[in-house]
């Protein structure tokens, strides 16, 4: 292992980070793109087919993270960054001839690729600098993710710039042309500016280096990375038809709140990364893990209008209705006045709301002339909430639990050099493996979640689920780890 961090270790630093930052680009396309073909009716796509083309490129980055980990480990980054770069331009410039849902889904898998990047600088990183300084490198590296922000922040003007503002649809072929291109630029510089190193076990058999892979330590990591990235990568796709479906808005101000929530959770990975250093990985995992519950559970209450009947007026005695005004009904001379709705509160949705709104009023049922019993309904009460769950708010939550899970990818992957340093590429491939899972998954469940239940929120129920399922389970194994190292201790505390 390295014993300190020299100039070739700043520049290798840069180039992966660079490059995994335009893959991470190329890797979120779907989610502009898809939205604005559906949304200009160019495919008739709803949202399960949305979803899929949505996951489909993030399930490719998945699954192909462990065999890219592991060419990493043993032939080193800068061969296998180079070659993946050349090769995804490949399925990105062919899906500018896509026509159908099949063609696309077969591009998207090809370019989805771009995903397994991660893999591959984790370890092509991590070797270059030493173990009190590795939590920082990675979470300097994962900021990365940020480049999520570049494409649902870019990629919408220049849908738009293409299409000529949508006179011309045909003009989205456009964009994966322009991406292609990009990615063999980068990986031209890669292969001609990087240097070349392996991690000091290069010789294990291929068995050998899966061995880690048995520990279900690397399975728990896996679940938190499910989480922390996985759904993550999930909302920088899904985020965008969320804007235009829940708050009306133009693809390309959706695209714009998209990347504030994208890009202060890949910035700020660098700082998880420091903060791992600085306090240890696992109390960042306690802040991380329960911060989420508190904020996804925030996040589930709907948009959302409710009419209720409320609190009517019922006759005190037999008699005909003599005259009906704007606020009393009179019968045989008694007087019954009802609440009027306010005027005012008809166009609550115009302004900002914090709170739920309530509002009642009451609305007479008889007509002048009528005969009415004794205990009989009058005048009916209507009730009606309002929960505006203001955009702003919503954003500025959306942006929070980003930053919450940006400082948790690089808690995760801060503990993967503790515990496994020489298997950093495979157990990290693994532990990335899982998290894209995430990234494919969640975009599927969120589809048939929004179908089944017609609630946009339903999103972040199954967040805050996962969230809490997480945190119980880094509890209970911390709990574990007390009481076999510290029993007397343990005892001590039960005892209190």
């Amino acid at each position: 292992m390295i014993e300190r961090a020299t100039a070739k270790s700043h520049k290798a630093l840069f180039l992966s980070t660079l490059a995994f930052t335009l893959c991470f680009a190329f890797w979120m396309l779907n989610g502009v793109l898809v939205t604005f073909l559906a949304d200009n009716q160019v495919c008739e796509w709803g949202p399960i087919k949305i979803g899929w083309l949505m996951g489909i490129p993030v399930l490719t980055g998945a699954i192909f993270r462990l065999p890219a980990g592991i060419l990493t480990d043993k032939y080193g980054g800068k061969p296998v960054f180079s070659t993946l770069l050349l090769l995804c331009a490949i399925p990105t410039y062919l899906l500018s001839w896509a026509d159908d849902f099949w063609e696309f889904a077969l591009a998207s898998f090809g370019f989805g690729l771009a995903g397994a990047s991660f893999a591959i600088g984790i370890a092509y990183s991590s070797v270059w600098y030493p173990m009190n300084q590795q939590g920082t490198a990675v979470g300097s590296f994962g900021a990365g993710n940020a480049g999520a922000a570049l494409t649902t922040l870019f990629a919408p003007s220049l849908l738009n710039y293409f299409t000529q503002d949508g006179v011309n649809l045909e003009g989205w072929r456009n964009l994966p042309k322009l991406y292609a291109g990009v990615l063999v630029v980068m990986g031209l510089i890669f292969f001609l500016l990087g240097d070349n190193r392996k991690p000091t076990t290069t010789k294990k058999t291929l068995t050998g280096m899966l061995v880690p892979l048995r520990n279900m330590r690397v399975w728990r990591f896996g679940l938190y990375y499910f989480l922390v990235f996985g759904c993550f990568v999930a909302f920088s796709q899904w985020l965008v038809p969320y804007f235009v479906n829940v708050y009306y808005l133009p693809l390309v101000t959706a695209g714009i709140f998209a990347a504030l929530f994208s890009f202060p959770s890949g910035v700020i990975r660098a700082l998880g990364g420091w903060m791992s250093d600085r306090f240890g990985a696992r109390k960042v995992m306690y802040w991380v893990l329960g911060s989420s519950v508190v904020v996804c559970f925030l996040l589930i209450i709907p948009r959302m209008e409710i009419i209720s009947p409320g609190r009517g007026i019922m006759s005190k005695q037999t008699g005909k209705v003599t005259s009906i005004t704007e606020s009393e009904i009179i019968i045989s001379g008694q007087s019954y006045p009802f609440v009027q709705r306010d005027k005012q509160l008809r166009n609550i949705e115009e302004g900002t709301i914090v709170l739920p709104a309530k509002e009642v009023w009451q609305e007479p049922i008889v007509k002048v002339g009528d005969s009415v019993v004794k205990k009989q309904l009058i005048a009916k009460g209507i009730t009606r909430i309002y929960f505006q769950a203001n955009v702003w708010i919503f954003a500025g939550l959306v942006i929070l639990i980003g930053s919450i899970w940006g400082i948790g990818k690089a808690a995760v992957y801060k503990h993967i050099p503790e515990y496994f340093p020489d298997e950093v590429g495979v157990v990290g491939g693994m532990v990335g493996v899982i998290g894209g899972l995430g990234g494919f998954f969640c975009p599927i469940v969120f589809g048939y979640l929004l179908v089944g239940t017609g609630l946009w929120t339903s999103c972040w129920m199954f967040m805050f689920l996962l969230s809490l399922i997480c945190l119980i389970w880094m509890n209970r194994v911390v709990q574990k780890m007390i009481k076999e190292r510290y029993p007397v201790i343990s005892r001590k505390i039960e005892h209190v």
